[in-house]
């Protein structure tokens, strides 16, 4: 009778260790930089004062209590799509059941952006943090200064190189490694408090209120700042489906909450007895000789920080593959054993490429800061409106009772993001350029996918009849299976046509399939596949999937084994069709999308490797579509 519950608590706490390590990794190495861009800020700095020292840290507090811990802990992470989280699933949880129209278009525009911007954040969280990492050197000796850039690049590279063997091997060191790393913000920042305990009155909500209202301007600017330290709020509910919504909770309560406050507590107390302690407020609470090897310590962290949004970006990217708003790319699995653990070579060189020139370009982590905040809050802010549709479409909650929940996250959230577009020429500039780019690429290919369709299935044949004309011969049937992808089961594939044109012969086995993805994360096996005969000896198989299932098409028509209709993958052939796009000047879309959109579809991955289909076992048709 104890095995399982032994059993269930030995699983209970090899989540929450991972998760320790996956989820917290960004807002855990938020203290590196957070206190420091409040105080130090090169345009709008808060002066060092008792008073505003106690207010900004109220501020801090109260910031984590109500954002993180009120609105993602207990509130957001109740808005799972089947247990997965993230902004592509919640979207697909609000668009869920509402009929086309004006409103569901903007559902999907908010979503997109947000995904979009998701990807500015996924750039600048590496390059800040491991940059402002490693400027810790300079606390060492002043002479690191000129190498700061250059081990910061090397560290990035090596990171990225790494992807892809997958993070299977070096996962299981995540957890430990942040469980130090916490442990030392602890030990830190309590020594430091233990010099100026006074320093815990701001814990009184009142100090943060009264610095507002006594400095407005630089209160209202510092804002811009604070918010960094609830940078990776998103990955809690990004990272619900791996781990689940009670690990994640209870890590963030009982450890990863109580050890930021400590150590920006702690970095507070050093304020106080030595203003001149912010030239670095978080290397400077260790003692002269622990400061290189928190350096390593925190290198480590902030590569962790690093991996955990490097991987949600390639996961989002799946998400967006699947639910058609983004065009195929090659997706490596590095694990054999763990679904979602996945490579993408293209976006993986794209994101260094970025981070490279974000390094480079701006040149430290507090140049850097200032473009971190926009991304965040805008994502944050889209989530709030995303989670009203939710609570009021599939909770059933009252307009009253949502709004009640809502307004004031979205007040908070309005106020981060205002602060924040103040310095959008001081670099805020690139997350929303990078996001505006990601969005145009998203609503492109789906527009343009659409567009596509339309124009196929104005030439396509109806199937029943085509079937019926058959049983009056003409056609000779050959052995053999041939299996051939269509997105309108309706109609005949253009390949079929065009086979049949060339090689005037028709297979004894015809399958056409039809590939479905669902707005859940996953769809279950007994689902996977549902076959229909159609007479003639042909078949009709939809393969249906989840956003987050990881498509194997040999694999799913095993199952159609149950149903009397087997394959033999040496005897049947796949015909895909290759359709080159001539653009041309249109009323559906503009003439640069329409040229976007053909750049795309030409440099896609082939459906053959994305559906893992055996390239030996393929034949493909081409065909050219007037756009």
């Amino acid at each position: 009778m104890n095995q399982p519950a032994s059993s269930g608590k030995t699983r209970f706490a090899s989540l929450a260790l991972a998760a320790l390590g996956v989820v917290y990794g960004d807002i855990g190495t938020s203290p590196l930089y957070a206190l420091k861009e409040v105080f130090g800020n090169a345009h709008h700095p808060v002066p060092i004062s008792p008073d505003n020292v106690l207010g900004i840290l109220s501020l801090v507090t109260w910031a984590l209590m109500i954002v993180i811990t009120g609105k993602y802990v207990s509130f957001v992470m109740r808005a799972d799509n089947r247990g997965e989280g993230g902004i592509m699933a919640l979207m697909a949880l609000a668009l869920r059941d509402m009929p086309a129209g004006k409103g569901r278009n903007i559902l999907v525009m908010l979503g997109l952006f947000g995904a979009a911007l998701f990807y500015g954040d996924g750039v600048i969280t590496p390059a800040v943090s491991v940059l402002s990492a490693v400027e810790g050197l300079e606390i060492v000796t002043p002479a690191f200064k000129p190498y700061v850039i250059p081990i910061a690049l090397v560290v990035l590279v090596f990171l990225f190189l790494l992807q892809r063997h997958g993070t299977a091997s070096v996962g299981k060191l995540f957890g430990p490694v942040m469980m130090l790393w916490f442990a030392v913000l602890c030990a830190l920042g309590f020594a430091s408090i233990a010099n100026e305990p006074g320093v815990l009155r701001a814990l009184n909500p009142a100090w943060g209120g009264a610095f507002l209202a006594a400095h407005p301007g630089i209160g209202f600017f510092s804002l811009g700042a604070v918010v960094l330290v609830l940078t990776g709020g998103e990955a809690l509910y990004a990272d619900m489906g791996h781990f689940g919504r009670v690990p994640i909770q209870v890590v963030w309560c009982g450890l990863v909450l109580p050890a930021l406050l400590v150590n920006y507590y702690g970095q507070g107390a050093l304020l106080l007895a030595d203003p001149s302690a912010i030239e670095n407020p978080f290397y400077l609470l260790a003692p002269g000789w622990a400061t290189l090897p928190l350096v390593l310590l925190s290198t480590a962290a902030t590569i962790i920080a690093s991996q955990a949004v490097i991987s949600g970006a390639f996961s989002m990217t799946l998400q967006a593959m699947q639910l058609g708003y983004s065009p195929r790319f090659e997706v490596r699995h590095t694990s054999e054993r763990e679904i979602g653990q996945i490579y993408l070579p293209a976006i993986n060189w794209l994101l260094l490429a970025a981070v490279i020139a974000l390094v480079i370009g701006f040149g430290s982590s507090s140049n850097l800061a200032a473009a971190y905040g926009i991304a965040v809050t805008g994502t944050m802010l889209i989530t709030n409106l995303l989670a009203f549709v939710v609570a009021r479409r599939q909770w059933g909650w009252s307009r009253a009772l949502a709004l009640s929940c809502i307004v004031p996250f979205v007040l908070i959230d309005v106020a981060f993001f205002s602060a924040n577009s103040t310095k959008i020429f001081d670099g805020g500039w690139f997350p929303l350029a990078f996001g505006a780019l990601v969005f145009t690429v998203l609503t492109t290919w789906k527009r343009g996918r659409e567009v596509l369709h339309e124009k196929l299935g104005q030439e396509s044949i109806a199937l029943a009849p085509f079937i019926d004309s058959l049983a009056l011969g003409g056609a000779t049937r050959v052995p053999g299976t041939a299996v051939f992808l269509t997105g309108r089961p309706e109609g005949v594939p253009r390949s079929l046509l065009h086979s049949l044109k060339h090689y005037k012969v028709l297979h004894e086995r015809m399958v056409l399939v039809t590939i479905r993805i669902f707005d859940v994360p996953h769809v279950p096996e007994i689902d996977r596949v549902e076959v229909k005969p159609l007479g003639q000896d042909f078949w009709l198989v939809t393969v249906q999937y989840g956003f987050k299932d990881e498509p194997d098409l040999p694999e799913a028509l095993t199952h159609c084994a149950e149903v009397g209709l087997d394959f033999d993958m040496m005897d049947t052939s796949f015909f895909l069709g290759r359709e080159t796009l001539i653009p041309r000047f249109g009323k559906e879309m503009a003439y640069w999308r329409v040229l976007l959109f053909a750049a795309m579809f030409r440099n896609a991955t082939s459906i053959t490797a994305f559906f893992r289909v055996p390239s030996n076992r393929v034949v493909e048709l081409g065909s050219q579509v007037v756009l």
